[in-house]
């Protein structure tokens, strides 16, 4: 459809497409923060599976419509492959670097517990080691994503068990009549309501996310620009945004909770959910920059910032900060002059 328009036109129509999936998927997200509530999870359980699952709609929306697309022959294999993980892959490092430091400088500091960096940290770097050990042979089979989906069924049933030995709604925003903090339905009905409308903005989100792969497939074939690296920068940063508005939402409320578990559970459910659930649908060619590149600079920054905690009793400030923002800027740099072409 877009064959016989100007390269300027498709990049604005992408752009608005981008806009609206981040909207469609910041929609969708608040209301099932809402049901989350509803069903008394803790804040940073909550941050870590539901609403870092919310807020990865943008990810995994573009991974099932890419996959769908390959299966229908409507989109060139290796190209959607290419733009979905890089979009992913680089939604991860934004979030775990640029957008982290963004919101230690809004609160001033933030602090992990040490049974945190336990229990999330180091599963997210282990889930990158995963990706980067599973797509060294530049392919995600079948096999593969069925190893990341069901690590992530495994994952999510055992923060569940550890949850209910020890949730208090009293620490999570509930009164001592029980009565729901603002945003959470408080009868079945004001539950149901918020589900048809997270389903409806989660339809428009998918809609968004084929609308923007087939623009960007247009924009690859055209300029030859790597696919992978518009996923990195265009895409990627567009699917952070959900969990840095509610990470900065969490911050404003007082409640570290959401943006620890959003931003260290995104960079889990990312590649668990939408590159296991892709490759298990339709499989993926993988780029070399991602396992050259991309996937170790991610582990690498990873363990970085774990050791940094655990070293400075889970305390990060203004100038582990800078640091994060320091190490963001030189892997986009570094990878938009070494590896431009897939």
């Amino acid at each position: 459809m877009f064959e016989t328009s100007s390269t300027l036109l498709i990049s604005f129509v992408g752009l608005v497409s981008i806009a609206l999936l981040v909207i469609s998927a910041e929609f969708a997200v608040r209301k099932l923060i809402g049901l989350a509530g509803y069903f008394h999870l803790s804040t940073t359980f909550m941050g870590v599976t539901v609403v870092s699952l919310a807020t990865s709609i943008p990810e995994i929306a573009s991974h099932f419509t890419a996959s769908v697309g390959i299966l229908a022959g409507a989109v060139d294999y290796n190209i959607a492959s290419a733009v979905v993980l890089g979009a992913n892959i680089g939604s991860d490092v934004i979030q775990q670097t640029l957008i982290m430091a963004i919101v230690v400088l809004m609160a001033g500091r933030l602090v992990f517990k040490r049974y945190f960096l336990a229990k999330s940290m180091i599963p997210m770097i282990v889930t990158t080691l995963m990706c980067l050990v599973l797509g060294w042979d530049r392919h995600y089979s079948r096999i593969d994503g069925l190893i990341l989906f069901g690590s992530f069924i495994a994952y999510l049933y055992y923060l569940y068990v550890d949850e209910r030995k020890h949730y208090d709604p009293l620490d999570h925003g509930f009164d001592e009549n029980g009565d729901a903090p603002e945003g959470v339905p408080n009868t079945p009905r004001e539950a149901w309501a918020s589900a048809g409308i997270a389903a409806l903005a989660l339809a428009f989100t998918v809609g968004s996310a084929m609308l923007t792969l087939n623009i960007t497939e247009t924009i690859v074939t055209r300029t030859g620009i790597g696919g992978s690296l518009i996923g990195v920068l265009t895409l990627g940063v567009a699917s952070a945004l959900p969990e840095f508005i509610t990470a900065v939402s969490g911050i404003r409320k007082g409640d570290a909770g959401i943006p620890l578990g959003t931003l260290v559970g995104s960079n889990i459910t990312n590649p668990l959910v939408a590159i296991g659930g892709g490759a298990l649908l339709s499989t993926y060619s993988v780029p070399g920059p991602l396992v050259l590149w991309d996937l170790p600079w991610e582990a690498i920054t990873g363990a970085m910032l774990w050791l940094y905690l655990w070293f400075n009793k889970g305390t990060v400030g203004k100038k582990g900060a800078i640091y994060l923002m320091a190490m963001y800027f030189l892997y986009v740099t570094l990878r938009s002059v070494f590896f431009a072409v897939d």
